[in-house]
């Protein structure tokens, strides 16, 4: 598996039943706290691994930082994040390599290990599919609005709290189920990935904004008229590609472009497995998993419709 259809992870046979898979992520700071920077830097990284249905193993820290500006602290106090993730995920923590910069930077290089045949893609959804989403969505609008101190601490704090879960039980839980084709929800935000899956597996993804799981606040951050700088471009990414067929107001569409780090797993699999899979996450405590849409066959090029 290589990089041809914007995949999450590339994907190496070593042997008859063993394959590597290799990813690298990194992120500027989104809170203050250089320990929870650390945690979601490295979960987000880790995530492209259990997005491909694999098993972390070893993983690099990729680092810039202003070691004239901030002193050597704060970087031991990232990198220790990280490494509680890392430690949580089961990998261990091999190295890594660092440059000076005018701002921090940080994420992992992670490489993973899966059996060749049963590996994950973001291609091989079929019409006929449910859709299913692990965490809730609007940690880009809630991070903004928070500058401006328009997001209550209970409202903040469940946010951070969703961005340092790894998605470690939702890949377990899903490994006893046909999936059929998986993603994460990051950058590119619900609608960007989702297109991204359509388009690799030949199909129309249809979802329903309204059973979409929502962080707290995020919806009125959008009402006030925050945003983010990466919305537009979210939009323009899929605007030959998608329908909107909703009555929700524009503010509230805007929630589908909002860039995740450190997001949930989007997957597709039977309708028949569906409500078991998501009963199973719940037993997980992956509680915000959710059937967000439906799979249909592409027509007119649409790869995806909002309702």
């Amino acid at each position: 598996m290589g990089y041809e259809t914007s995949d999450d992870a590339g994907v190496y046979r070593l042997t008859e039943d063993l394959a590597i898979i290799m990813t690298a992520d990194y992120i500027t700071p989104p809170v203050n706290d250089p320990y929870i920077y650390g945690q979601i830097a490295a979960a987000n990284a880790i995530s492209d691994v259990y997005a491909m249905g694999g098993q972390p193993i070893a993983c690099l820290n990729l680092v810039s930082f202003p070691s004239k500006k901030l002193p050597p602290e704060v970087l031991h106090k990232i990198v220790a994040g990280a490494l509680s993730k890392i430690t949580e995920a089961g990998a261990v923590l091999a190295g890594g390599h660092s440059v000076e910069d005018d701002e921090p930077k940080f994420g992992l290089s992670v490489t993973g290990i899966v059996h060749p045949d049963k590996f994950w893609t973001n291609q091989g959804a079929q019409p006929g599919d449910v859709l299913i989403l692990t965490k809730p969505v609007g940690s880009g609008v809630l991070f903004n609005a928070n500058l401006k101190k328009w997001v209550s601490k209970e409202a903040m704090d469940a946010c951070l709290s969703i961005l340092i879960t790894l998605n470690r039980t939702a890949a377990e839980v899903m490994a006893g189920f046909d999936i059929h084709a998986a993603t994460d929800v990051t950058g590119f935000g619900l609608a960007g990935h989702g297109f991204e899956m359509a388009k690799a597996s030949g199909v129309c993804l249809e979802i329903r904004i309204k059973d979409l799981p929502i962080m707290d606040e995020a919806l009125t951050a959008y009402k006030r008229g925050m945003t983010t700088g990466v919305n537009a471009y979210n939009r323009k990414m899929v605007e030959q590609h998608f329908r909107l067929e909703t009555d929700l107001p524009h503010w509230h569409e805007e929630i589908v472009f909002d860039p995740q780090t450190s997001g949930g797993l989007l997957v597709a699999v039977t309708e028949t497995q569906g409500e078991n899979l998501v009963n199973a996450l719940h037993a997980k405590g992956v509680t915000a998993a959710k059937i967000i849409g439906d799979v249909h066959e592409l027509k007119e090029e649409i790869h995806l419709k909002f309702r």
